[in-house]
């Protein structure tokens, strides 16, 4: 089994974790261009357990939750880039607009989002039925998003 599963693998994997008494942490999103926010935050959620799996939307997912125009970039190489990344132990994708079903399977011990997101967060009631625990992390001092990213590349385009 590599860093990039699917969600039978997962099924198999999170129960072997839970066996072995290990801390899962969870963390998702789009990660459709990878900048410094997305590394911080893998950093601070790998440093609160044992295991850190992933959560990304599939290109599916993001047209129906971002827009038709998005990703920029393809699933397999957004869950290859953040596979890549040493903090990361899995990726799974997900084709839903929110990691609800996906949770289901996991049942973390804690699960890592952005201050962002805190009033709007549609994980939570999963996360907090199984005991799990929401950690939240302030990316703001970075002043970077994909979006912003977006309107960057595309006001140089203008010029």
């Amino acid at each position: 089994m590599g860093k990039i599963i699917n969600k039978e693998e997962l099924k198999e994997l999170v129960a072997n974790l839970k066996q072995k008494g290990k801390t899962i942490v969870t963390t998702n999103g789009s990660f459709d261009i990878f900048h410094a926010g997305h590394l911080k935050s893998l950093k601070f959620a790998k440093e609160q357990g044992d295991v850190l799996i992933v959560g990304i939307n599939s290109d599916m997912s993001v047209k129906k939750y971002k827009s038709k125009k998005r990703p920029i970039i393809p699933e397999k190489q957004r869950a290859a880039i953040v596979a890549s990344i040493n903090y990361v132990d899995y990726v799974v994708l997900f084709d839903e607009t929110t990691p609800v079903n996906l949770f289901e399977i996991i049942k973390p011990n804690f699960h890592v989002k952005g201050t962002e997101y805190k009033l709007n967060i549609p994980e939570k009631e999963v996360v907090e039925k199984y005991g799990g625990k929401l950690i939240f992390i302030n990316r703001d001092e970075l002043k970077i998003s994909t979006s912003e990213i977006i309107k960057r590349i595309q006001e140089l385009g203008k010029e």
